[in-house]
């Protein structure tokens, strides 16, 4: 196994582990048992540039377990307020994805979209990629950023295995809006399937 002082050293600023989220002030993790790192050196070493190996936490120390809707409640919807936040929607409110809990477990996440995966369908996509869940995501990018100030998925949208009741599938990411024309917030959106109530008028 490796050890956390060896991948830390391997991975550099793309490691987030039991001290660098015990150092924030934002947030107040239940940090006890932590997990052996389950990956190897070599695996380790290929990854290292291209995505964080984070530390998945259960449960903030005031017992509540870490939710999407949990860190809305921290970080909010007001960018004017606080950086960095969520994108101002309510979609979500009843949907169960918002409440699935993060495992306590190591994890990679890339920091950048695969180039040869944008503009194309999900259902194609899941041939050869493994979407990682909408809490993973959510936990990844605002420990990167409050850890160590990496912005991932600044510009690009991050497709997930979670979807609504409908079975839309989700995606999220795409802080920061080029075109200026949306505030700053970490987004949450459905990608809707056409179905039959689907249609034009003239």
């Amino acid at each position: 196994m490796v050890s956390i002082e060896e991948a830390k050293q391997i991975m550099g600023d793309n490691f987030i582990g039991p001290d660098e989220l015990s150092n924030q002030t934002v947030m107040s993790f239940l940090i006890d048992d932590v997990p052996e790192i389950p990956f190897g050196l070599s695996e380790l070493q290929n990854k290292s540039k291209d995505y964080m190996l984070i530390l998945g936490i259960n449960r903030f120390k005031n017992g509540k377990p870490i939710t999407i809707r949990n860190l809305i409640d921290i970080f909010g919807k007001n960018p004017d307020e606080y950086e960095p936040c969520f994108y101002n929607q309510d979609w979500y409110d009843k949907e169960e994805f918002i409440d699935i809990e993060m495992k306590s477990e190591w994890y990679f996440i890339r920091k950048d979209v695969f180039e040869d995966s944008r503009a194309i369908m999900p259902e194609d996509l899941m041939k050869k990629y493994a979407f990682p869940m909408a809490v993973s995501c959510c936990y990844a990018f605002f420990v990167s950023w409050i850890c160590k100030d990496i912005k991932l998925w600044y510009h690009d949208f991050v497709w997930c295995c979670d979807t609504d009741h409908n079975g839309d599938r989700i995606y999220v990411g795409k802080y920061h809006d080029v075109d200026g024309v949306n505030k700053n917030g970490f987004s949450i959106h459905r990608h809707l399937e056409l179905r039959d109530c689907y249609g034009c008028v003239d």
